[in-house]
């Protein structure tokens, strides 16, 4: 049998909605002990949040971030409830929670009362904005955060109402950098035997992330502006228009340039000098298209493509995600998965992005019922001796 890369790693999960759950749960999938905590009766609030169901009480949502996951409901204003959070922290290597800055110090359960239970803790803090600066409480959510770091200045099409990235990039973001960070401190904590504390947040994920798009402000002295599909440091790099539809090339350096000209017939144009580099492409992209675009027309998207890729130049149909997800690729890659669950009987999730030789991933634990294992929990932490016999009954 494999053992995973996180075996006896616990994790406390104490975070909703996207951020935080997305991190643990990339840790539940590495083999790390996920214990989602939750508030009492209403849970994760994700688990209502969207407008639509499966056949369970949980939305789809709900489901997506919170698979190899045990749950476990916990009042952290209650004094019992409370204890019951410390005995775990007895046993933890992490934390992560994403409440608004004071908010888990006031709930007595910020990093510095939790690193006196346990030094060694790996305490991460995902919030809107970071933990200090003028902007520490504001709420933060992905749109604010791609409005506030640039991305969405920068996204869309120029003079068109600003267009936010479809894929929520701060609050995934964030949550990747703090599997980076977390997983960075617990290879540091073997040296120095304690933990640390993380404070990530969706602006600084979002403004990470952007790292292609600082180039063009540090290098020109401009920010950069909305170039719809285009790219900013190559050309021509972006969706055109065929006959029947649109389709995206990627002539993105010199060779793939004149490969590119010949199958278009157009190779006068390698000598127009608007044209004959790739920055000059760039400068120039807007009466390059321009120049392209009649020639495009004259046949399918699909021959366009055939032709490309036949002679080596990038270029692909722009698929819906129903068409992506049915694709021989993704088929072949195992990016959809059927997940059994107790309520839903079924249901239909991303498959896992990365592929790792000598580990298999699997859903191990389906998203759990809100409190599904609280029980469980306790019982483990009373054979522990870190619970009395009095908390054998879990939270309402």
């Amino acid at each position: 049998m494999t053992t995973l890369p996180l075996s006896g790693i616990r994790v406390l999960d104490i975070t909703q909605v996207m951020a935080g759950p997305f991190c643990c749960m990339l840790l539940g999938d590495m083999g790390a002990d996920v214990i989602k905590i939750e508030p009492p009766k209403v849970g994760d609030s994700t688990r209502h949040s969207m407008g639509f169901r499966l056949k369970g009480e949980d939305s789809p949502g709900f489901l997506a971030l919170n698979r190899n996951k045990r749950s476990i409901t916990l009042d952290l204003k209650n004094d019992a409830d409370r204890d019951v959070l410390y005995a775990l922290v007895k046993t933890a290597d992490v934390v992560v929670e994403n409440a608004r800055p004071g908010v888990a110090a006031r709930l007595g359960m910020g990093y510095e009362t939790l690193r006196e239970l346990n030094p060694r803790l790996v305490y991460a803090s995902i919030s809107g904005f970071g933990q200090t600066g003028p902007w520490a409480q504001r709420p933060g959510f992905d749109l604010i955060a791609q409005a506030m770091s640039g991305v969405l200045s920068s996204n869309g099409f120029p003079g068109m109402e600003p267009a936010k990235n479809s894929i929520a990039v701060a609050d995934l973001g964030a949550g990747l950098f703090s599997v980076y960070a977390i997983l960075s401190a617990i290879i540091g904590r073997a040296t120095s035997g304690e933990g640390q504390y993380i404070d990530a947040s969706l602006l600084e994920a979002a403004m990470g992330l952007s790292i292609w798009e600082t180039t063009e402000l540090w290098g020109t002295g401009k920010s950069p502006t909305p170039i719809g599909s285009a790219n900013r440091m190559s050309g021509p790099y972006q969706a055109v228009l065929a006959k029947d539809g649109w389709f995206v090339i990627g002539a993105a350096n010199q060779g793939l340039w004149l490969t590119f000209l010949k199958i278009l017939g157009r190779e006068e144009l390698q000598d127009v000098p608007n044209y004959s580099t790739n920055a000059a492409r760039v400068a120039n992209r807007i009466e390059l298209i321009a120049d392209l675009a009649p020639t495009f027309l004259t046949r399918t998207k699909q021959e366009w493509i055939d032709a490309m890729l036949g002679a080596g130049v990038p270029a692909a149909p722009i698929l819906d995600y129903e068409q992506a997800m049915a694709s021989e690729q993704a088929i072949a890659r195992n990016m959809v998965m059927d997940v059994p669950h107790p309520a839903e009987g079924t249901f239909k999730s991303l498959g896992f992005p990365v592929k790792m030789m000598g580990t298999p991933q699997e859903v191990r634990l389906p998203p759990p019922l809100i409190n599904e294992h609280g029980e469980e929990i306790r019982r483990e932490l009373r054979e522990q001796g870190l619970l009395p016999p009095e908390q054998a009954e879990a939270a309402e």
